[in-house]
């Protein structure tokens, strides 16, 4: 029953980390088209990195149906695998945006300068690489493997303790303490800024302008703040009880953290799209317009259908499919 709760639960999850990623990826790629911005691409890999999470889940969800459940040493490394590397690949994409902000932010008049075309595409493939690697290195080394006789495929049933502290102590937290190096030195460089705006004004330089520069610095840090915060809220957890675990395995019971803590790690996944539609304004239109879309797309394929009544066959008068593109 608890097998059957939690796979439920693990459905729900990735069916919505799947739909919130694919739509705020559309809207994306749309901005993108429309704008031209190369930074756009690392919120973009992050979405498609946590739409990934969403689909490897789903093979975890059939093994919950299925308990009892005991798969082949090989079949649960390889699904752990893929598991690995794309939240990795989620961890790394949100570090990519936080350096494509810090970038902006400390040097904008050279930013579009730096930010090319080419520049984005190796380091996305980088950032794949590196997830992959992380991910399949006990594939590739028989060494980080082990086996245990538990009903299911989970981190602690298939990869070694040295291979997880590895993973933990090289990966997560010098992450977290990049974030938080990041996100401190874009808070000294907009208080710089505001400092010069405020002596501007005391001068009587300013003529009324508005200081955009320094609201679109405000609104790029608040969606960096708000994204490490999610990402050490939903991460954290499961990281430090995971390293307990690791170095005393009858100091904390597992099952607290692959049925709970892991599971508001993946919650990570479902937040970052939920963000960037509701605080970047550029990316909720798009998403607005989409949907408004899809409803007049709806409303014109049912009223296609509809009939006048005690008028044989006629139908409505329809509208052109150009007309509602305009």
């Amino acid at each position: 029953m608890a097998g059957s709760a939690l796979g439920a639960i693990l459905a729900v999850l990735a069916s919505l980390i799947i739909t919130a990623n694919t739509v705020v990826a559309i809207a994306l790629l749309r901005l993108i088209y429309k704008s031209g911005s190369k930074g756009l691409y690392f919120v973009l890999n992050l979405a498609v990195a946590d739409a990934m999470v969403g689909f490897t889940v789903t093979g975890l969800v059939m093994d919950e149906f299925s308990q009892p459940f005991y798969p082949p040493q090989i079949f649960c490394v390889l699904r752990m695998a893929f598991v690995t590397s794309s939240s990795a690949a989620s961890i790394l994409s949100l570090l990519l945006v936080a350096c494509d902000r810090h970038l902006a932010i400390r040097k904008p008049f050279h930013y579009f300068q730096i930010v090319t075309g080419l520049r984005v595409g190796v380091r996305l493939v980088g950032l794949w690489l590196v997830a992959a690697t992380i991910g399949f290195l006990p594939v590739l080394t028989p060494a980080f493997q082990q086996t245990s006789d538990r009903e299911k495929c989970s981190f602690f049933s298939v990869f070694h303790p040295a291979y997880m502290l590895s993973v933990f102590c090289a990966g997560f937290f010098p992450a977290l303490f990049l974030f938080i190096y990041l996100y401190c030195d874009m808070l000294k460089i907009a208080s710089v800024h505001v400092q010069h705006i405020r002596e501007v004004e005391h001068a009587g330089l300013a003529g009324g302008c508005p200081p955009s520069r320094n609201t679109s610095d405000m609104k790029a840090m608040r969606t960096v703040a708000i994204l490490i915060g999610c990402f050490t809220l939903s991460w954290l957890p499961f990281f430090i009880a995971s390293i307990a675990q690791t170095v005393c395995p009858g100091c904390f019971p597992y099952k607290v953290i692959e049925n709970y803590l892991w599971l508001l790690g993946l919650g990570n996944s479902l937040l970052n799209p939920l963000l960037y539609s509701c605080w970047q304004k550029d990316v909720r239109l798009q998403i607005s317009q989409l949907a408004a879309g899809v409803k007049r797309r709806v409303l014109f394929c049912l009223g296609n259908g509809r009939r006048f009544p005690g008028r044989g066959t006629k139908p409505l008068p329809s509208v052109s499919c150009l007309r509602l593109q305009d």
